[in-house]
């Protein structure tokens, strides 16, 4: 049995595998592979391109499946399903193994970094300070919500909330008074989680030489400059900075016809987070621009003008994204990226 490619559809329990020949012929064909079968079966393949979707756990798999000699790959599920038989009528863990193994072969499918451990250590780091931000935010819309529902209405404003809950906590009812007590209390244990979770990524940013590189990029941090190199790595998986930037959603979706092109909105693929991130510090290096005479300066406010506010961010975003890869590809410094990138 001479296989030459194989797509996996991960799930928790039972996973479908689908390989196939040199022809084309379907030789592997098994729908229902429990969790401790897994390893051994692909063990027992000779060396074959073997594709699965990224996923939870992918990474895991992809790491264990290339110590066997294997070339792993993960695809964004969104790449897989327009080679799916049947497309969305046709929505099962086989179909979707076959649609892998078709998909894995071609020649421009854009596959994800395989992260090893330590970057997915880093990177846990980050997704749990995420939620308890996400949970902070929840608690102080929950104090404005209640508080609303007695007549005290307070604006967006984080420490604004934080100041008018304790000035009215006195004068409110019984019940209501202990819960926005108990809200207050849950507010500053979430404080000071995320602080000690700010700390933790300031010595693992500052511990790392490429994390260190990325910060003299201009609204490039600690936090920002440690997500991009535990996310990346060295950045050799994208060809140029505009694929890079292309994968973070920070480009214009293109459509065309009859030889007119329209550009619309960014695309908003890839990472949400390091998006995120990225047009914060856009947005840092914008409303800064004005006071300093550097080159960025004077080439985010020209984009203001000509682009407006938003645009202006997504721009600079893009620029810091393109020149981050550049650092991280090359090993430049940043004044050398950035001429690279202008």
């Amino acid at each position: 049995m001479s296989i030459v490619a194989v797509g996996v559809d991960l799930a928790k329990n039972v996973f479908a595998v689908h390989g196939i020949d040199e022809t084309g012929k379907v030789v592997l064909l098994k729908p229902k592979v429990k969790r401790a079968d897994l390893l051994p079966l692909l063990r027992s393949l000779p060396p074959c391109l073997i594709g699965m979707e990224a996923c939870s756990g992918a990474h895991h798999w992809a790491r264990e499946l290339i110590k066997f000699g294997h070339d792993a790959r993960l695809m964004a599920a969104k790449l897989v399903a327009p080679y799916r038989d049947g497309g969305k009528n046709k929505k099962n863990d086989a179909a979707d193994a076959a649609a892998i193994c078709e998909a894995v072969q071609r020649k421009t499918m854009r596959f994800v970094p395989i992260k090893n451990e330590d970057q997915q250590g880093r990177l846990s780091v980050h997704r749990a300070r995420q939620g308890f931000v996400e949970q902070r935010t929840a608690t102080i819309n929950r104090i404005r919500g209640l508080l609303s529902e007695v007549g005290i209405v307070m604006p967006l404003k984080a420490e604004t909330v934080r100041r008018m809950a304790r000035e009215h906590l006195e004068d409110l009812p019984g019940y209501l008074n202990q819960v926005i007590n108990d809200q207050l209390a849950e507010l500053e244990r979430l404080d000071e989680r995320v602080s000690e979770y700010d700390v933790m990524i300031k010595q693992m940013a500052h511990g790392n030489e490429r994390s260190k590189r990325l910060m003299q990029i201009c609204g490039i941090a600690e936090t920002t400059s440690s997500a991009i190199e535990a996310t990346v790595g060295n950045g050799h998986d994208f060809k140029n900075g505009r694929q890079f930037s292309a994968w973070l959603g920070l480009v214009p979706r293109q459509r065309g016809s009859g030889g007119k092109t329209h550009l619309g909105r960014i695309t908003k693929a890839g990472d949400p987070y390091l998006r995120t991130l990225l047009i914060l510090g856009a947005r840092a290096v914008l409303n800064a621009a004005e006071k300093k005479k550097d080159r960025m300066s004077k080439w985010a406010l020209e984009v203001k003008a000509r682009r407006g506010y938003g645009k202006a961010l997504v721009a600079i975003a893009a620029k810091n994204a393109r020149i981050a890869w550049a650092m991280l590809s090359k090993g430049l410094d940043y004044r050398q990226a950035e001429q690279l990138e202008a």
